[in-house]
């Protein structure tokens, strides 16, 4: 979702059509705060991210130390499959 202000300027039907209700396992990454995309990946879901400020870095070091890597990504797919 590049942009969750556009999304939710849309309809309930585009809403829907995006993000159906019976689709209840969803992850999200977020290079920033977590805390809005929990609206979107709900109760079953996972979101990764951080909730503090950041570090000054070059963005692979930075990536790597605050879990942005593909195997941390994968094991949040792997928890909200598994749950």
């Amino acid at each position: 979702m590049p942009s969750s202000t556009t999304f939710e300027r849309q309809d309930n039907a585009y809403k829907i059509s995006v993000l159906p209700p019976s689709v209840t396992r969803r992850v999200a990454v977020e290079a920033g705060a977590t805390g809005f995309w929990w609206r979107y990946v709900g109760l079953q879901g996972e979101v990764v991210g951080i909730d503090h400020y950041g570090a000054s870095a070059p963005a692979k070091e930075l990536f790597k130390a605050y879990g942005f890597t593909p195997e941390r990504v994968s094991e949040a797919i792997a928890k909200v499959l598994i749950s």
